[in-house]
């Protein structure tokens, strides 16, 4: 008869004998994110970090919270208002239009050629912006753009209320054209995560197609869909050559006011001023993706 004292030994699966295997694999893994961790480093944090520390200190090196301060000045708060503004309807408008592209290819089929164009223009129209964008509009609808030019012959002047596409209300179609596709892009994902048992289960106790909708896919995609919204609003908020290149006179929204400040020696009396609304910049930046990644990892949940 075995007894208890006689039993063998367990054989344990983890500890000691099996982190070494694992070490290796794991040291591969972080060695292969070391090109990228040192491009990221090298051109986006310390260029950032520069960026920031610049607006604590004045021009002879001494440390100050003026800069800081001037954040808080009308002028600039004003600046920091449009393009809050200008971002929120631009994000909203576009959310809505790329949400109704997507429900609309919910009925192709997912590797036909109609897919795979949209899918292949909005990757490409997602990035389209700066000096090119600019010029398209302005040879479309400025001031003697195709379109303006064939409405004027028929009595319509786009242009009657003044420079309009030059100014903060120019940017809003212009922001749109690029954040349709963008939307596309990260919204279709969640759409196609849906699975067909939950509809099937609904019809089967009962419910109609817009119990499903209320009741299952809305409050399944609302997080991914407010998390796109928020992308949608950073990456407006942070837009710059598209702004620069219609607007070159004033400083209507934040990275024009940026711009200004680089450009002058002084803003509102302050040096290093640029130091100061870059961080007020990364500081509204943080909050949206931060917010961005808690919806895309509730998001994730339901579509593993």
């Amino acid at each position: 008869m075995t007894t208890l004292t006689d039993a063998p030994a367990p054989v344990h699966t983890s500890g000691a004998g099996v982190t070494p295997r694992r070490r290796p694999v794991r040291l591969a893994g972080y060695l292969g994110l070391t090109p990228f961790a040192v491009y990221v480093i090298i051109f986006l944090g310390i260029p950032t970090a520069l960026a920031v520390i610049t607006g604590f200190f004045t021009e002879d090196g001494g440390f100050t919270l003026d800069n800081v301060i001037g954040i808080f000045a009308p002028a600039v708060l004003t600046t920091f208002v449009s393009s809050f503004w200008v971002s929120a309807v631009t994000a909203v408008v576009g959310a809505i239009l790329g949400a109704l592209v997507c429900y609309a290819l919910l009925g192709t089929r997912a590797e036909g050629a109609l897919r795979t164009v949209i899918d292949s223009l909005s990757s490409v129209l997602a990035q389209f912006g700066g000096v090119m964008l600019a010029f398209a509009f302005i040879a479309t609808i400025g001031n003697q753009g195709l379109i303006t030019v064939l409405l004027k012959g028929i009595g319509i002047d786009l242009f009657a209320n003044g420079q309009w596409l030059y100014q903060v209300p120019g940017l809003l179609p212009v922001y749109i054209y690029f954040q349709v596709p963008l939307m596309i892009i990260t919204f279709m994902p969640a759409l196609q995560g849906l699975k067909t048992q939950w509809a099937e289960a609904n019809a089967t106790l009962g419910g109609t197609r817009l119990t499903y909708w209320t009741r299952i896919a809305i409050p399944v995609l609302a997080p991914a869909f407010i998390g796109s919204l928020l992308l949608l609003f950073a990456n407006a908020f942070s837009s710059y050559a598209t702004a620069a290149a219609l607007i070159s006179q004033g400083a209507q929204i934040v990275p024009l006011q940026i711009r200004s400040a680089l450009v002058s020696e002084t803003v509102l009396g302050r040096e290093n001023m640029a130091g100061a609304l870059a961080l007020g910049m990364i500081v509204v930046m943080v909050v949206v993706m931060w917010g961005y990644s808690l919806l895309q990892n509730r998001t994730s949940r339901w579509q593993r």
